[in-house]
């Protein structure tokens, strides 16, 4: 610590000095308007420097991620903890969006074997390993979403989730909300993507968050082969070991298939009018998949680097304009067709409308699983605006939110 402030006493001096010198504060030649003008913007620098110097040394949590790590776990034996708690930083009018009322406990059915096992930490190898981000902006949508998981788990205790974030301090405020679940925080740095991405026909669509399941298999622990990854404006009404045992086969992801989709719609004109980019479909029978809801085999992934394939079609996108939905078209150019089909109930997707509106719609036929509010459209909002769907009521029971009862 005595290095870092003296690095930055330093850093100080030398560019007060710098900008002395440049500025020519002694020269009689200088007006007094240019004077008191130039002498007002160093000392708004000097406020904003200073304030960045004191975020740097007090602040744990910044110097637990450094920024030449683009991605990195917590990879620590216990949990993350981390001291400060986001809610208490926040301003008075923003704090109701993050007050949680506790779930209750939730215990291992006697299925679930003997209660006098432990699991012995992420590596375990009886976990069910479930993905899920937290973003400020949906984290009421990603609690609802883990309340439901555990709600409707035979063995919720068998349940270890892995949160991606890009807020490390999300951490406390979910552990205070749920207190038994297992779950560990992994870092995001929003900067691995930043340079990759293009503009949507949504703004949401464009937030680095949304592509860190594209390096699950850098985030996650070596010793996790396999993981299910959900979006957080869903909830699952069934229990999630069934979706965990999916038989993937050779494939390498496993999602309810959409073949009656017009697959040809999610690419640009462009796209379809260069051979060396549709021709990438050649020997493939390419369907409709949401991105929402997969079964990973990580292992898989690894071997063949498919991370590596999807950054290459994001920096063609930047350059030549292929597709228009965000993180979805690099997924289906490198797994439509290749993907091992899962039963439809486990993704009830578009219940939140299309990408502009995001007006009502209905259930697909047959049964269901898990809802999905895909779309422009989330519950939370609309009923908050007393202008819910019908469906939204699906969605309620699973809201922690204090305000929501």
């Amino acid at each position: 610590m005595a290095d870092l402030r003296g690095i930055l006493s330093f850093f100080w001096s030398s560019l007060s000095t710098l900008l002395a010198d440049r500025l020519d504060f002694k020269s009689k030649k200088k007006r007094r308007g240019i004077y008191s003008s130039k002498m007002l913007w160093i000392m708004r620098f000097s406020g904003f420097f200073s304030a960045a110097t004191v975020m740097i040394i007090l602040s744990p949590s910044l110097q637990s991620f450094p920024p030449a790590e683009a991605i990195r776990s917590s990879h620590l034996d216990s949990y993350l903890r981390l001291p400060l708690d986001p809610v208490s930083t926040l301003p008075h009018s923003s704090k109701s969006r993050f007050s949680f009322r506790k779930a209750t406990g939730f215990r291992n059915a006697d299925e679930c074997g003997s209660t006098d096992y432990k699991i012995t930490g992420v590596c375990d190898p009886s976990l069910v390993h479930v993905a899920i981000t937290l973003d400020v902006d949906y984290l009421r949508g990603s609690i609802a979403a883990v309340h439901s998981i555990l709600k409707h788990s035979l063995c919720p205790e068998n349940i270890f989730f892995h949160f991606l974030v890009s807020e490390p301090s999300l951490e406390t405020l979910v552990r205070s909300t749920i207190p038994q679940l297992k779950f560990k925080v992994y870092y995001f740095d929003p900067e691995i993507v930043r340079n990759l991405i293009s503009s949507s026909v949504r703004q949401a669509l464009e937030q680095p968050l949304n592509y860190a399941r594209n390096y699950l298999a850098d985030l996650l622990e070596p010793c996790v082969r396999r993981v299910i990854y959900l979006d957080s404006d869903l909830v699952v009404v069934d229990d999630i070991s069934k979706l965990w045992s999916t038989n993937l086969g050779s494939r390498t992801i496993g999602a309810p298939e959409y073949c009656h989709a017009n697959f040809t719609k999610y690419f640009t004109g462009g796209f379809w009018s260069v051979h060396r980019f549709w021709g990438t479909f050649r020997g493939r029978k390419p369907c409709y998949f949401n991105t929402g809801v997969m079964v990973i085999d990580l292992m898989k992934w690894r071997r063949i680097g498919y991370t590596k394939q999807i950054e290459r079609w994001m920096e063609i996108q930047k350059h030549h304009r292929i597709y228009e939905l965000g993180s979805l078209p690099p997924f289906l150019l490198v797994f439509a067709g290749r993907v091992s089909p899962i039963e439809h109930r486990w993704n009830q997707h578009g219940l939140g409308g299309d990408n502009v509106k995001g007006s009502c719609r209905d259930l697909h036929p047959g049964p269901v699983s898990l809802l999905h509010w895909s779309g422009s459209g989330k519950p939370w909002l609309r009923l908050d605006s007393n202008r819910p769907c019908p469906l939204d009521s699906l969605w309620a029971p699973y809201d922690l939110h204090e305000h929501s009862r």
